[in-house]
């Protein structure tokens, strides 16, 4: 099997055609809560994003995948690495499916490829992700992939002026 994909799914860098994807996902205020999200991106912005995308953490600091089935390239989904720490050897990872594609598994596989690619591939000590306490899908699905929740941080996030508790989970290279 190569790297970044399965019988399923590939994780691919990504492509001009991915802006109307972008667009509507950064754009979509129901998911600004689970990122820093503040303001809406213009298309102008996401165009200039995807051209001056490099596809190189070490560079960046971050990286990008687009998720797409094999059998027909249909785009479900994208998973982020971000903030990576070169001397702690860590980064931190987000999800997000689309809500047409949802309970499917494409999560769940989609953080097994990235794992085996930043814990083996990259030879990184450690994935982590922070996953505030109402987004029970999310903490099921880290739980699932093998991440240990490890901390657990109240008010730590504010949305709609209540404030809520985030908790950490990790992935460490054994």
């Amino acid at each position: 099997m190569k790297l970044l994909e399965n019988s399923i799914i590939q994780l691919r860098a990504l492509e001009p055609e991915d802006l109307e994807y972008l667009f509507r996902w950064e754009n979509d205020t129901t998911l600004w809560q689970h990122g820093c999200t503040l303001a809406p991106y213009s298309r102008y912005e996401l165009k200039e994003y995807i051209a001056q995308d490099s596809h190189d953490l070490f560079t960046h600091k971050q990286l990008r995948f687009m998720i797409e089935t094999k059998a027909d390239h249909a785009v479900v989904g994208t998973i982020d690495l971000y903030d990576y720490d070169p001397i702690h050897q860590r980064v931190g990872v987000g999800i997000m499916i689309d809500s047409d594609f949802r309970q499917k598994g494409f999560a769940k596989q989609s953080i097994a490829l990235l794992s085996e690619y930043v814990l083996s591939f990259l030879g990184l000590h450690q994935m982590y992700a922070y996953i505030a306490e109402s987004n029970k899908i999310s903490l099921a699905i880290f739980k699932q992939s093998g991440f240990e929740c490890v901390a657990r941080l109240p008010d730590w996030i504010r949305q709609n002026n209540v404030y809520e508790t985030v908790y950490v989970f990790q992935m460490r290279n054994k």
